[in-house]
Formats: structure tokens, sequence, C-alpha cells
């Protein structure tokens, strides 16, 4: 091994001997692949999500920052509530 060592989010020190041996732990379970982590975001339909920009007035864009914090969610996600319910798409 060349010797390299890598640093957790928690800033723990690992070489490459420990990755190696976290590597074999975890090919000893076979953890099935559905259980392992999956990276990136949630999927939000059937497909891939796409980015639509929208701008919105002052008035407008503060309403939807308080009513996400009232429901305790993103303003992303009152948006997409907000344009099912007005097309009427479940």
């Amino acid at each position: 091994m060349t010797g390299n060592t890598y640093r957790t989010k928690t800033g723990r020190t690992l070489t490459e001997e420990d990755i190696g041996r976290l590597a074999d732990e975890v090919a000893e379970t076979d953890y099935p692949a559905q259980t392992l982590r999956r990276r990136g975001r949630p999927s939000l339909g059937d497909g891939p999500s796409g980015v639509v920009p929208v701008r919105l007035d002052a008035a407008l864009r503060e309403a939807v920052a308080e009513r996400a914090a009232r429901d305790e969610t993103t303003v992303s996600e009152v948006i997409r509530r907000a344009l099912r319910r007005y097309i009427d798409v479940a």
C-alpha cells in the first residue's frame, strides 16, 4: 500500500489499510445492492427531475418562504405543491 491517508467527515484519519479492512467487511456481509446508501438527491417522481428557474417578486417570495417555515418544509416543496394543485397533477 502507498501509505495515503484519508479523513472522514468527523475528522477521523483512515489509512489505506483501514479502507481495505472496511471493504473486506462489507464484501463478507454480502449486502443486497438496494440496502447500500444511494448517492444524490432522492427522486421526486418517475424520472429525473429538472430545474426550472422562475422569478418571484419580493412579496410573493416572502409569502412562499413564510409558508415553507410554517409547514416545516422547503420553498421548493411549497412551489411544487402549489403547481400540482393548480395544474391538477398528482
